[in-house]
């Protein structure tokens, strides 16, 4: 498993059959700053979305997830499932704020 902020992933055997194409290279955006957690380049990666699952297939050897606050990342070939991390209160469950 890697962690890149508030972004989680986890290696996975396969993408969801019913998984649909989603267009880009970011996996999410900063709510405060509008930093993202993107992959450098965007032809080594294909993004999969199911509902509200996002799923990250690596097609080049490997991939180089950035951020400007955090370090590089870099994910060798293969299948991913990414979530934010969330924040635990009694009152409620929420996204947490990079």
């Amino acid at each position: 498993m890697w962690r890149h902020g508030d972004v989680l992933i986890a290696a996975i055997d396969q993408i969801p059959s019913d998984a649909t194409p989603r267009n880009g290279s970011t996996l999410a955006y900063g709510e405060v700053t509008g930093h993202s957690h993107r992959f450098k380049l965007a032809d080594t990666v294909a993004l999969w979305q199911r509902g509200d699952s996002l799923f990250v297939e690596v097609t080049a050897d490997n991939a180089q997830l950035i951020h400007e606050e955090h370090s590089m990342i870099e994910l060798p070939r293969g299948n991913y499932r990414v979530w934010m991390q969330r924040e635990y209160s009694p009152q409620e469950i929420r996204r947490v704020v990079d």
